[in-house]
């Protein structure tokens, strides 16, 4: 019998016989249970359990109230809730499945299905008890890495037929503290070898390795109470949906100076990933954005200041702490060691070096250019805007001031110029925007319509509300292609689906993130919280949420969906659709549309950036697919050069289309991408070829149906649609 199973019984006949016994005894149980530790911990320092406040239990009510009566998902806490809040609080804290032990898991189960009611009172010590015990375990685990580097790595075999998973999400939990023991051998092996492929000596490998596990295990001996907290509510609220979690003091403090963008630092939004910090987003015209080599889902392994010597390893470490540690001074650098997001497993990493910052607005400005297409006799010039984000000036707006800067001014702006150098077509390039101002979006779909409703957003009491554009004037009336790709989102989404849905120009590219939902920042006595409040919907009455906005001509992209997008995100609230709205539907391109993605298929078929395209998804996709490694070093190094002499094909495939020389090594190729990403001025001034071919569509519409080329009077348009 377990202790949980005695402890149980022990309650269950003290005088409450019967359902309230039981209640009641679950209720004492789950405040006053301590999970036993099966060995003790081989250190001189004991760690010190963290227990919850007061503070902490009052927010705790507070939150479970606004989750239930606030939230857009209506989802009651039950039962069924508290398996689900235990599960996503397991995966936060041992996500990996490399620290507890089945039998752990199992003793707690004696508190799973009771988690739900004792998170409406604000019993918390149950969650407090299941991060304690974890963090004794990554404590034991740590020590146990450290004392196998101290006898030596040169006394590990890679000889043998081994493997390992490079995911454990959803590996079984290992037996006991042997099996453990085992796995942890295989991940060090793991570790060591990449390090050696990589041409690190023992020395140099088990003095970064030591480091490694020393400052994580500080860290685990550092717990506090506002971590277990944080940690415990974001499972509790991220069960009705990925964006709704809780901010600490700290963590609030940290949100609020990122939402002013006063921050300086490398212009990337970070969240954690279990002992990782991982990069959520870039903030266009960030130093981080424009050194380019940092990406979205990308995980930081560790920090280097300028004035330092040696990398601080913050695997495990807060977010709180790795932001605090990548901010400092305007035109200092900061270097990152990170692993990719499309790296094979955790081993594989790449130094980033980025020149801190501030977010300018300026930088993050629409801007254009004009490129030339020939169809037989003719050319037509088509005019691209590329629009990084969202943006207005909000403090130069309040304070009057009549050049305030925003993306509908600077857009209306661009139109102009362009009508005065006589393109015959504009494309609008909103790949890799995140959104921002809501208002922007409404207000710049009204450059290309007139009146008319742009977006509804319904509420979690099924009130909604129609943003309309009401100003009759209409900036451009010609033909439109819109480009977006996985990482246009919210506010892109809304004005992409609004363009769909008015027929007013063609969306082109890849299917987009699908993020449809509103949250608002609602103070705590501790803490704040970010919560769904609504959500969005196109005029259509199709939501933008989960589904995104499907592109008319769809065209492959890098990124991996599986991974990054509103449908990869646990818990997302699903897509729906309300009643559409009354709009007017400027062009049918029913008539066309086959012939231009025959048009566009035939070209993209023999198109050299394309093929190269297509070779390097198959690579990653490749890449992704694999879910272990060899420990065998023979094995290993073949795998190795065999991903080294695909990554130098790829490399020397693109130079060829430029007409470049090619790399003769994978060190000269990766010495080049070093001086690239340190001149921010070098920039290829070669046309996007994704870009470029948003322009042959639009010349191929030119060319089919000239009456794209000038859209009837709108007026004349819109009271035809309106009499049908």
């Amino acid at each position: 019998m377990s202790i949980a199973e005695r402890f149980f019984n022990r309650c269950s006949t003290a005088g409450n016989g019967g359902k309230a016994g039981r209640q009641a005894a679950v209720l004492t149980l789950m405040m006053a249970f301590t999970f036993p530790v099966s060995a003790k911990v081989d250190t001189d320092k004991a760690y010190e359990p963290v227990s919850p406040t007061v503070e902490q239990a009052r927010a705790n009510i507070l939150i479970a109230r606004q989750l239930q009566f606030t939230h857009f998902r209506d989802m009651s806490i039950n039962d069924s809730l508290s398996g689900d809040v235990f599960d996503a609080y397991l995966e936060y804290l041992d996500g990996q499945r490399i620290y507890l032990t089945e039998k752990d898991v199992e003793n707690f189960n004696a508190v799973r299905m009771g988690l739900g009611s004792a998170l409406k009172t604000g019993q918390l010590q149950p969650g407090f008890d299941i991060y304690n015990l974890v963090q004794q375990r990554i404590i034991q685990r740590l020590e146990f890495a450290l004392g196998l580097i101290d006898k030596g790595i040169d006394e590990l075999d890679f000889e043998s037929d081994e493997s390992i998973l490079l995911d454990r999400s959803e590996a079984e939990w290992e037996a006991d503290r042997d099996a453990l023991d085992a796995l942890w051998v295989k991940r060090i092996k793991n570790a060591v070898l990449a390090q050696r492929l990589n041409g690190a000596d023992d020395e140099a490998i088990e003095d970064a390795l030591r480091r490694r596990y020393e400052g994580q295990l500080k860290r685990a001996y550092q717990g506090r109470s506002e971590d277990a907290f944080q940690a415990y509510m974001n499972a509790f609220a991220g069960m009705w949906d990925p964006h709704t979690s809780y901010f600490s003091p700290r963590t609030s403090e940290n949100f609020n100076i990122n939402m002013s963008l006063s921050l300086e630092g490398i212009g990337a939004v970070l969240q954690a990933d279990n002992e990782y910090t991982k990069v959520v987003r870039l903030v266009p015209g960030g130093p981080a954005s424009k050194q380019g080599q940092l990406e979205p889902a990308d995980r930081i392994v560790s920090v280097k200041q300028e004035d330092e010597d040696k990398a601080v390893n913050v695997i495990g470490w807060r977010l709180d702490e790795v932001v605090d540690l990548i901010r400092g001074p305007r035109e200092s650098k900061v270097t990152l060691e990170v692993i990719p997001a499309d790296a094979p497993d955790e081993t594989v990493t790449e130094t980033i070096s980025i020149k801190r910052d501030k977010v300018k607005l300026e930088e993050q400005s629409a801007s254009k250019e004009v490129i030339e297409f020939e169809r037989g006799s003719e050319t037509f010039q088509i005019g691209v805007i590329n629009i990084p984000t969202f943006y207005a000036d909000f403090k130069a707006m309040q304070d009057g001031d009549p050049n305030y800067k925003s993306t509908t001014r600077d857009v209306r702006k661009l139109i102009d110029e362009l009508k005065e150098e006589g393109v015959d077509g504009v494309v609008m390039d909103l790949r890799n925007n995140g959104g921002g101002a809501l208002h922007e979006a409404n207000e710049l779909v009204g450059l290309f319509i007139e009146k008319g409703p742009t977006v509804q957003i319904r509420n979690s009491n099924n009130d909604v509300q129609v943003l309309n554009d009401e100003d009759p004037s209409v900036s451009y009336d010609g033909p439109l292609v819109v480009l977006v790709n996985r990482m246009s989102a919210s506010a892109s989404e809304i004005f992409a689906g609004a363009i769909q849905d008015y027929g007013r120009g063609l969306v082109v590219g890849s299917q987009t993130f699908g993020k449809g939902t509103v949250q608002a920042v609602r103070p705590l006595n501790h803490g704040q919280l970010k919560i769904t409040q609504s959500k969005f919907y196109r005029v259509s009455g199709g939501s933008t949420q989960h589904k995104g906005v499907i592109p008319d001509i769809e065209i492959p992209s890098r990124v991996d969906k599986t991974r990054i997008g509103e449908d990869a995100l646990d818990h997302a609230l699903p897509w729906d659709q309300i009643e559409a709205v009354p709009h007017a539907r400027y062009f049918d391109f029913s008539g066309v549309i086959d012939e231009l993605r025959t048009r566009h298929d035939d070209r993209f078929e023999d198109h050299p950036e394309f093929r190269l395209l297509q070779k390097e998804i198959e690579f990653l996709k490749q890449q992704r697919e694999q879910t272990s490694v060899s420990l065998n070093i023979d094995d290993r190094e073949e795998h190795q050069s065999q991903i080294e002499r695909t990554r130098l094909s790829i490399a020397n495939a693109r130079r060829e289309i430029h007409g470049d020389e090619p790399f003769e090594s994978l060190d000269e190729l990766d010495e080049w991408q070093d001086q690239q990403a340190a001149d921010l001025d070098s920039s290829d001034e070669e046309m996007d070829f994704i870009v470029h071919e948003g322009g042959n569509i639009m010349a191929d519409m030119l060319e089919l149906d000239q009456r794209m080329a000038s859209i009837l009077d709108i007026k004349q348009i819109t009271a035809q649609a309106q009499s049908r």
